[in-house]
């Protein structure tokens, strides 16, 4: 697996060690996503809540996937992991 950057951190890990949000290539939907199968942009970050509290602080996520991020996805996040 590649490795990716957290969008929190800047921390360099493996894919699989992240947490992945997609905006979908079809849809456009922004989506927190559990497979491989999802094609799209993808902004990746680490298992923990300061990195997703500082993805969103400086409001990296939406600049990755270059799109506005629904207000309920940190929620989502903080709730899952």
């Amino acid at each position: 697996m590649p490795d990716r950057k957290c969008a929190g951190c800047g921390e360099i890990k493996n894919r699989s060690e992240l947490i992945r949000i997609t905006r979908e290539n079809q849809s456009g939907a922004i989506i927190i996503n559990h497979s491989d199968k999802i094609f799209g942009r993808s902004a990746y970050l680490c298992y923990n809540n300061s990195c997703i509290e500082a993805a969103f602080k400086k409001n990296k996520i939406a600049k990755i996937l270059k799109a506005s991020v629904p207000e309920d996805l940190k929620g989502r996040l903080l709730n899952e992991f």
